[in-house]
């Protein structure tokens, strides 16, 4: 007998938080900044350590499309495969952060350094960051957790949950569960 699921736990379950799913970054037809961006950082990251035209073209690339989609995502970046970035317009990773898997970041995210807590953050596999969120210092975000639109994120997020507000809390996962 088949088990039925909540639909937030088979849209979890669908997507892995340790293998990289690579068809998520690749590149369409028409006008997709975020993707080409991603691209050009894969790009380099191929051909690194070699010397040569092929690495400064690539290079030129990064610039091109870092100035067309306004997001600051350095060449060396710790960056998951399958990596979604719809909107990249203001997107700022520090360049040792750490993001895992088939995440999911919207416009004007920061992911960098402050807080209380030193050092950069270090993202789960299959997080779901929404837009304006902040995640500040030493951090560990857990597998498949949902950071909240406009969260700054100053402690670390368990797996699974779901972090909000300024700064974020973790919302109970039962919602009869009283909130503190």
């Amino acid at each position: 007998m088949i088990r039925p699921e909540k639909s937030g736990e088979a849209e979890t379950a669908a997507v892995s938080a340790t293998e990289a799913d690579w068809s998520r970054e690749a590149c369409r037809r028409g006008w997709d900044p975020g993707r080409r961006l991603l691209a050009a950082i894969r790009s380099y990251q191929r051909l690194a350590g070699r010397k040569g035209l092929r690495g400064k073209l690539c290079v030129l690339r990064h610039r091109f499309w870092s100035a067309v989609s306004g997001a600051d995502i350095p060449l060396n970046s710790s960056l998951g495969g399958g990596l979604l970035i719809p909107h990249p317009n203001g997107i700022v990773i520090h360049p040792e952060a750490e993001i895992g898997p088939n995440c999911l970041l919207f416009q004007q995210v920061t992911i960098g350094t402050g807080g209380s807590i030193p050092g950069v953050p270090k993202i789960g596999g299959h997080v779901d960051i929404g837009a304006g969120a902040k995640i500040l210092g030493g951090v560990v975000v857990g597998d498949h957790a949902r950071i909240g639109a406009n969260a700054v994120v100053l402690a670390d997020v368990p797996p699974g949950a779901t972090a909000v507000g300024i700064p974020a809390r973790i919302l109970p996962k039962d919602p009869g569960e009283r909130r503190p």
